[in-house]
């Protein structure tokens, strides 16, 4: 693998970063003015009572030391006090009977506040809220299936256990899976088309969760109340009507799915990588999981599955340098999608497509926008820029992985929680924190621990 050269790309990205004048009159050629967002909130905590507050933008909180419990004012009730130092009794003891990626790094604290509000944002009945404001008060399976796997390798596999029962009720009888869902899991919010990623992104979820369970003796990790085998037999419902469901989706003459909405949540005329490459991260989860349970016929039907499927992709987005959409164009962060974790073996090709999307996809900030197509809005966009830093990990390159993460950290709010964006001036917007910038860092720093 040409690790100069992602060697060099990255140190592009940094310099560029830090030469912030520079930076500003190279997207001055082909930008115009940045556009400003507001930083909707800072961050949430957790109240004497239990429950998620949100934080104010600009306003952090003081909470009690290790947890994102807030701390109780000099003049509050005695019960108030009581409350809140038995709270955080429990959220230290939860970690403690975990996994901190990152603990004893300069991220500990980041990490320590992604995972905590991971925790925060799980509903009762399991339901993973993309962020606490209301335009985000939903559950969407991709985010559930990052923060069910990234519960995993923390080691808190009851809670991520949690997170795939939601899926698994939510999921209809044909395998599909909606854009988004009520947090309720009653349905979903409006009219937005189902997302055929999401049946993917749930699968590849699942062995992740078994994946985490196989390895924790050799990490040294608590050992798990399931096994993989008992994991992937809990969810037997869900693997097979998941497997069914792509199998069908690529019973074509190409090989490939039909297009379908992804991660960017427009409507598209053409399949997109975004599509296809979670659809093959599935299938390939899906073999190791049947193979887990013992049932070989099945392991073997998923997997000559995936082999058509990997074939058909590296046919068609391959032989154009892994672009967006299959007709070809710019590239966009789904080239992450075609390198583990995500696919094992990257594809053919892949990583130096990964390689060479950074420069287009660069924001004035330091950070990176969706794709090289999307708009020149001077935005850098958090669970985008964190997916880099997860390939990297993966790619046995600590240096690359460990400079998206500082710039990940030195972006983050006052209150310390990861944001949605980051403007062109460097400023946190939108929502803090984002379950799914928060799950994929905790995903990095956890690879970075075991790599």
């Amino acid at each position: 693998m040409p690790r100069p050269v992602l060697r060099r790309v990255v140190g592009l990205v940094v310099a560029l970063a830090c030469a912030l004048g520079a930076t500003a009159v190279w997207f001055a050629t082909r930008a115009p003015a940045p556009l400003h967002i507001d930083l909707y909130l800072d961050g949430i905590a957790v109240d004497h009572t239990g429950a998620v507050v949100t934080v104010p933008a600009h306003q952090p909180v003081e909470v009690i030391e290790g947890t994102i419990v807030l701390a109780p004012g000099p003049d509050a009730p005695a019960g108030a006090r009581v409350g809140a130092e038995r709270l955080a009794r429990e959220q230290l003891e939860w970690l403690a009977a975990g996994t901190l990626p990152g603990a004893g790094t300069s991220h500990e604290g980041m990490a320590r506040r992604a995972l905590l509000e991971i925790r925060a944002l799980v509903r009762a009945d399991g339901a993973l809220v993309a962020a606490a404001h209301p335009r985000w008060a939903y559950a969407w399976p991709r985010d559930n299936s990052f923060g069910a796997a990234a519960l995993a390798w923390s080691d808190h596999q009851d809670d991520a256990v949690g997170v795939l029962d939601f899926l698994a009720r939510v999921q209809g009888d044909n395998g599909t899976f909606e854009a988004r869902y009520l947090i309720d899991g009653s349905g979903p919010p409006d009219e937005r088309a189902s997302q055929t990623d999401g049946t993917g992104w749930v699968l590849w979820s699942l062995g992740q969760v078994a994946d985490a369970a196989t390895s924790a003796p050799e990490r040294g990790a608590p050992t798990p109340r399931r096994t993989a085998a008992e994991v992937a037999g809990r969810f037997r419902p869900m693997l097979d009507r998941s497997t069914d469901r792509i199998l069908t989706l690529i019973d074509r003459p190409s090989g490939l799915p039909p297009a379908s909405p992804d991660y960017w949540e427009v409507h598209e005329d053409a399949l997109t990588l975004g599509t296809a490459a979670p659809l093959l991260a599935g299938l390939e989860a899906a073999g190791r999981l049947y193979a887990a349970i013992g049932e070989p016929q099945q392991a073997a039907r998923a997997d000559a599955g995936a082999r058509r499927l990997r074939v058909a992709i590296e046919r068609t987005f391959g032989a154009q340098g892994y672009p967006r959409s299959i007709r070809g164009g710019a590239s966009d962060a789904a080239t992450t999608f075609a390198l583990p974790p995500f696919v094992s073996p990257a594809l053919d090709g892949a990583v130096a497509a990964w390689e060479d999307s950074v420069e287009a996809m660069l924001r004035p900030a330091g950070g990176l926008s969706p794709g090289g197509s999307w708009r020149e809005d001077g935005i850098s966009w958090t669970p985008e820029t964190a997916l880099y830093a997860l390939a990297a990990a993966h790619q046995d390159d600590p240096g690359g992985a460990e400079r998206w993460l500082a710039w990940l950290s030195e972006h983050r709010t006052a209150t310390g929680s990861l944001p949605e964006k980051v403007l062109a001036d460097g400023e946190p917007a939108a929502v803090a924190p984002l379950a799914w910038t928060n799950a994929t860092v905790l995903l990095t720093l956890a690879r970075l621990e075991t790599s």
